[in-house]
């Protein structure tokens, strides 16, 4: 009689929590000039600000922050329209989240930085890159926007970055001990975006065979996932 062949476990993307409140948010020096910028609001040099950063470097964590602090509406840029304009900033503050040149109504953007200046409103806007890496059409908007004071947030220092990959887990209700950090802090892809994804393969994997989160697991899926920085500490 032919054996019965084991059905492969899936694993299903569960929701999980994610807390963006003050207290939640991982402190060190790599983004100590955004949360500066955050807390010292509304003492800002100037009334639109933008936050540049990495993928996952707490951009639209420290936004959060500061929405609940100013009241501010958020939008994403890409849904940004000239009709849109006059409602977003109806609480004279807003979140404009992920600009990107490519994909953002140039008019809509300019008009949104005259009214804001007009009607003295705060704009908090968050990038990937600066604005001298923008191409942008409009001479006279690629202008205001270099002209825009800009806080940088950095690459994660080594106490950040562990410390990431611990919140990661516990976001997830991973359990996961030392030896596990340890080996994921020196092998790991050193980016924001790279520790939220094995950390996303880890409990993927883990539920899916069903089995704890051990180093030779978190080996596995570095292996699988090609996230290992190319030269990993010993």
């Amino acid at each position: 009689m032919a054996g019965r062949v084991q059905p492969r476990q899936l694993a299903f993307a569960l929701p999980h929590a994610e807390s963006f409140t003050r207290d939640d948010f991982l402190e060190g020096p790599a983004n100590a000039a955004g949360l500066a910028l955050i807390d010292s609001w509304p003492d800002w040099p100037n009334r639109i600000m933008l936050l540049v950063g990495p993928e996952g470097s707490g951009k639209s964590h420290l936004a959060a922050i500061w929405a609940e602090q100013s009241g501010a509406r958020g939008i994403s840029a890409h849904a940004l329209t000239a009709t849109a304009v006059p409602g977003a900033l109806a609480t004279g503050a807003l979140v404009l989240e992920d600009l990107k040149s490519s994909d953002v109504d140039e008019r809509a953007l300019f008009h949104l930085l005259n009214l804001a200046r007009e009607d003295g409103a705060f704009v908090l806007i968050t990038a990937r890159t600066p604005p001298t890496a923008f191409q942008i059409e409009l001479r006279d908007l690629r202008s205001r926007l270099r002209a825009l004071p800009t806080v940088s947030l950095l690459p994660p220092d080594d106490h950040l970055f562990r410390a990431l990959i611990v919140k990661f887990c516990a976001d997830r209700q991973l359990a996961i001990d030392e030896t596990v950090v340890a080996y994921l802090t020196n092998r790991i892809e050193r980016s924001y975006a790279a520790v939220r994804r094995v950390v996303e393969l880890l409990d993927a994997e883990a539920l899916r065979l069903g089995r704890p989160v051990t180093r030779a697991l978190a080996a596995e899926v570095l292996r699988a996932s090609g996230l290992t920085d190319p030269s990993p500490a010993p």
